[in-house]
């Protein structure tokens, strides 16, 4: 089984890479920012914990925690912001673990892992090989204007936030330009995957 890891900045077409690799070659996406949502539901870990840390009214009506008011919370504090990802990201790195080895148990070949924070947790140590889908700025800030509707400010504050190109290009594999057309990315994928 092989296990390909898919990181780049906002805007860049992750998406598009995903779904490709879904679809043509039967790859089972795990998607970092859902399995977060997943590891804080009631029942969890890490729900038990982020309860434990910052009290009951982050929870809902509905008992589960409630996203806008521990955002509220942890907005502008380093410190909380801090507690909040030590308790959510270990809990979101061990799924995800967890869910590359069931999908070998049941004889899956592709597995891709896709992370917002891909470098920074450091996924690409469980990872053969770690691809970063780029796209220049000016693309990136087009596809989040339209796809979106973010302001060139909640952008300029995006990717203030995000790595730089350089360290992406130092601590990736391969790289795939998502400049172009639908067609040439996926043209670069298959070129990829024949190797």
């Amino acid at each position: 089984m092989k296990v390909i890891g898919v990181t780049g900045g906002v805007g860049a077409g992750k998406s598009t890479v995903l779904q490709y690799l879904e679809e043509a070659y039967g790859a089972e996406v795990i998607l970092a920012d859902q399995v977060g949502h997943e590891v804080m539901e009631p029942g969890t870990q890490a729900y038990q914990e982020i309860l434990s840390v910052f009290g009951i009214s982050v929870r809902a009506g509905n008992g589960r925690i409630d996203r806008r008011v521990l955002g509220d919370l942890v907005f502008g504090s380093e410190q909380k912001r801090r507690e909040l990802n030590a308790i959510v990201h270990p809990a979101v790195k061990r799924e995800i673990l967890h869910r590359i080895e069931q999908a070998e148990v049941k004889g899956t070949n592709l597995v891709v892992v896709e992370a917002a924070l891909f470098l920074e947790e450091k996924y690409d140590e469980f990872c053969d090989e770690t691809w970063y889908i780029y796209a220049d700025e000016s693309r990136r800030r087009s596809r989040l204007r339209d796809s979106r509707n973010y302001t060139d400010e909640r952008i300029d504050q995006i990717f203030r936030s995000q790595k730089k190109h350089e360290e992406f290009l130092r601590r990736c594999d391969q790289v795939i330009d998502n400049n172009g057309t639908a067609e040439d990315t996926c043209c670069q994928i298959d070129k990829r995957m024949k190797r």
